[in-house]
């Protein structure tokens, strides 16, 4: 057997992430001895395809309390854990080492670049300034504990030991990324409770052709009801994307757990509004004038002028359904009118279920927080384990609250080793 004794670290981080980055390089720049485990050929591998390559790398929103809120029952704990470093130091912090970000809708705060791959960068940059040592394509296969601490961390035949532990290996999304719940059995086998990991902020699978037929396309605003065999749930409102398996966009994605529950109950059709700031009777009004103007022409020729851009291929798709579209807008009956007023205002998608966790912005699941100490990242459990990420079992919504609590615990944890529990 292999024994690396040549240097006992004073902390092995396990998972080089979001989190695991930040709490190396915090740890390093403490003067502090590190060695980075990551089991990808390069670091931040999830970190690099965030926000669609963009990476929506926090949400600058400056009520502490309106943005604990989003983060549900695990709102309690955080309070802590955001005194020691929260949005606005999060901020300063990627500004002040030379990544100026900036604020888009919502809150949610990109890099100026508009490219996840300076974020990962940045770190990489921190990680060699502070000298952290890295260890790529390294898969662990134990965790040795003794008397309620790890003793060592093993991947093959060699044995890498440490004061104290950053386990920051993620938890179920993107599972091309590295993301395979190791970190979950790790905590089970450290003492542990686990709850088990379910897809979370993920897009919807709708069989629907005309859904299909607008791939690529979205719609910056527009309201969508969810029905459950006809009887409507709820409605919400906001950016929707089309895909070629469904929907997607930050309106699904923040709804996708609501939808999953709906789905148990009966058949689930989404039903999309493009005219919800008007009623009716004045989107009928509306169609009226653009027919008057354009009498002689076949009514698949006019959607153009009616419908948000790039909507029209795939409600032409959904009207020939109920219409002829070749028909001239002439020959249009009063009555056919008003169902395509009507349809306009309530586009049926029929929902087929949901996107697994090779598709998840997020995957819940994890140790509860109640078994975390939030003021350092400590576990509860084991002496000399820190935990950082998606391995806490917190719900959250799209718009970079998932990055920011990996920047807040891992940045918290590599404050914390090294200090006198």
């Amino acid at each position: 057997m292999n024994i690396d004794e040549e240097k006992l670290y004073d902390v092995i981080v396990i998972g080089g992430g979001a989190s695991g980055m930040m709490a190396a390089a915090r740890a390093g720049a403490r003067g502090l001895s590190v060695l980075l485990l990551e089991k990808n050929k390069r670091l931040g591998e999830k970190l690099r395809i965030s926000g669609g390559g963009r990476c929506n790398i926090l949400n600058a929103e400056e009520d502490e309390r309106v943005l604990l809120a989003k983060y549900g029952d695990a709102e309690k704990f955080l309070y802590s854990l955001f005194a020691k470093f929260g949005m606005k130091d999060t901020f300063s912090y990627f500004e002040e080492k030379g990544l100026p970000l900036h604020v888009e809708g919502l809150k949610r705060a990109f890099p100026k670049s508009n490219k996840a791959e300076d974020v990962v960068n940045l770190l990489e940059e921190e990680l060699k300034k502070d000298k952290v040592e890295i260890k790529r394509a390294v898969t662990i296969k134990n965790l040795e504990v003794k008397d309620g601490a790890i003793l060592f961390v093993q991947a093959g035949d060699i044995k890498y030991y440490a004061k104290e532990y950053i386990l920051a290996t993620g938890g179920l999304s993107h599972k091309e990324t590295g993301s395979t719940g190791d970190g979950f059995l790790w905590l089970s086998k450290l003492g542990h409770n686990v709850v088990s990991p379910t897809p979370e902020l993920v897009p919807l699978v709708s069989c629907s052709a005309w859904v299909k037929a607008l791939s690529g396309t979205s719609l910056s605003d527009t309201a969508v009801s969810f029905y459950v065999d006809d009887k409507k749930a709820f409605t919400v409102k906001g950016r929707v994307l089309f895909t070629h398996f469904g929907l997607s966009g930050p309106l699904i994605l923040n709804n996708s757990g609501k939808v999953a529950d709906l789905l148990h109950t009966g058949m689930v059709t989404a039903r999309i509004d493009l005219f919800y700031k008007v009623d009716h009777g004045t989107l009928d009004k509306l169609v009226v004038d653009i027919f008057d103007q354009n009498k002689n022409k076949e009514l698949k020729n006019i959607l153009k002028e009616l419908l948000p851009e790039g909507m029209s291929k795939g409600v032409s798709l959904l009207l020939a359904e109920f219409f002829d579209i070749e028909k001239k807008v002439h020959s249009i009956l009063k009555e056919e009118r008003k169902e395509l007023v009507h349809l306009l205002k309530s586009m049926p998608a029929t929902i087929e279920g949901l996107m697994g966790f090779d598709k998840a912005i997020v995957a819940d699941g994890g140790t509860p927080p109640e078994e975390i100490d939030f003021k350092t990242m400590r576990s509860k459990k084991c002496l000399n384990l820190f935990v950082t990420g998606d391995l806490l079992h917190i719900n959250r919504p799209s718009g970079g609250y998932s990055l920011q609590l990996c920047w807040s615990t891992g940045y918290v944890a590599g404050s914390s080793v090294g200090e006198i529990s």
